[in-house]
């Protein structure tokens, strides 16, 4: 099955950036969102980061005018009916998830793909809510979508080969690096990087050094490119929390338990950038 029409549901940022690198690969796209407002934020972020493209001479001006043409902003699921994968991008939230699911499953034809771009829910439970838990599939990108090049495939229970297959060929097209993983809570590189972020704000609150110390010693230590801290606020602590909670609660092991400070960071609402101000101010 060749890919030539994607949908993605949710303009947000990882929506936005799914939706941009699938129409500079020449794909044609479908962004849905509930609000006309936020579909409208979403297009002028792809215009925004493309710009960005051209200053680095990465892309042309035609270049662009011709992706922004390939993507169609819709408040409506209806549009969605000619695409032959569908990614649902919309917040980490299972219930969320699960009633996108199920109204989008009811419309679209039996043969057309579903992928969902969670981090960290299980996608043989997604996989349930819909009627063909063959052609169900992970498909989680990276942010920011248009730099990072690995793509995670998660495999379902019962996702075939087929969908495994047309997925993975998608994903060379965009040009990512896929890597294959099992349905297991976190996937791979979640499974290591929130522990290690959670690892890092239990050093914190034992002063055992400084936020800035911290990450400093990561990034020249492990030649990481930004300190665990700082990527948590980037991450958001809130989303961090969340994830760690989801480990404690499948796995039932005790190494997963979030760090005081960051439950109490979150409780105060300081959750990173998006609130300015997180580990850090901003």
């Amino acid at each position: 099955m060749r890919i030539q029409t994607v949908g993605i549901i949710g303009a947000g940022t990882m929506g936005n950036g799914i939706a941009q690198a699938c129409a500079v690969a020449g794909m044609k796209v479908v962004m849905v969102d509930i609000a006309q407002a936020a579909v409208d934020k979403g297009l002028a972020t792809v215009s925004g980061s493309l710009d960005r493209l051209i200053k680095k001479e990465k892309l042309t001006a035609e270049q662009k005018t011709a992706a922004l043409a390939l993507i169609q902003g819709s408040t409506n699921y209806e549009d969605l009916k000619g695409a032959q994968l569908v990614i649902e991008a919309a917040t980490e939230n299972y219930e969320l998830k699960l009633k996108i699911l199920k109204q989008i499953d009811t419309m679209l034809a039996p043969e057309v793909i579903i992928a969902s771009n969670t981090s960290s829910i299980s996608i043989t439970k997604l996989a349930a809510a819909t009627s063909r838990a063959d052609r169900f599939i992970g498909m989680h990108f990276f942010n920011p979508v248009p730099m990072m090049a690995l793509v995670e495939i998660i495999r379902g229970y019962l996702t075939s080969d087929a969908t495994h297959d047309a997925v993975k060929a998608l994903s060379v097209a965009l040009g990512k690096s896929p890597i294959t993983v099992k349905n297991a809570p976190g996937f791979v590189v979640n499974r290591i990087l929130v522990p290690m972020i959670n690892e890092a704000f239990f050093v914190l609150s034992e002063g055992i050094a400084t936020a800035e110390d911290i990450d400093a010693g990561m990034k020249l230590g492990t030649n990481q490119p930004i300190g665990p801290l700082a990527l948590a606020d980037m991450i958001g602590l809130d989303v961090c929390l969340a994830v760690m909670d989801v480990y404690l609660e499948e796995y039932g092991d005790s190494k997963y338990r979030p760090c005081p400070l960051l439950k109490e960071m979150v409780a105060a609402g300081q959750l990173g950038r998006k609130t300015g101000r997180g580990v850090y101010t901003y």
